[in-house]
């Protein structure tokens, strides 16, 4: 009868392990990134078809907020050339933005008048970057573009968010 190395016996146990314990990382890891990466793809799906109240709740509060106080401050401006005027509140615009109102058709028809989401669905590359706890990164290379777009992504109440306002907007 031949012995087993003790080397073997001691081994074993740990390929074991690895065998077990790798898929069920694997698994978890691709939960992950298709975590951060429908979200993102629902975002600009939604933009493509219009869906003005499922855009709204695929945005991070920052975004929201800037929207808000952007199309307040439009209003405004507006308002002082107009012999009639409507008025909004932020709260208004907020709420107008959460049921896909007049406001946010006019805002998300006017967005897409410069942006086309097939850009991003159809001919780009899409690669995952960093994925922390509550913030990601997705790389999105335009076929004609010399460098991708890093779209961040937020993680706010246990749901990763499209940060919009964060990825394209520029500081003021």
């Amino acid at each position: 009868m031949r012995k087993i190395s003790t080397n073997y016996v001691f081994i074993f146990p740990i390929i074991l392990s690895l065998l077990i314990v790798f898929p069920a990382y694997a698994q978890s890891t691709g939960d992950q990134l298709d975590a951060v990466l429908t979200p993102a793809e629902s975002f600009f799906k939604s933009l493509k078809g219009k869906d003005y109240t499922k855009i709204w709740t695929l945005l991070s509060q920052k975004s929201q907020e800037t929207i808000v106080d952007d199309v307040f401050k439009e209003i405004l401006k507006n308002q002082s050339s107009q012999t009639t005027a409507v008025e909004y509140s932020r709260e208004q615009i907020l709420a107008d933005f959460k049921v896909g109102g007049s406001l946010s058709k006019s805002y998300w028809n006017s967005f897409l008048e410069y942006f086309s989401p097939d850009l991003v669905l159809d001919q780009s590359k899409w690669d995952i970057g960093t994925v922390k706890k509550d913030k990601a990164e997705i790389s999105i290379q335009y076929k004609k573009s010399d460098n991708p777009a890093l779209l961040k992504m937020f993680k706010e109440n246990n749901a990763w968010k499209v940060g919009l306002v964060e990825t394209f907007w520029t500081r003021k």
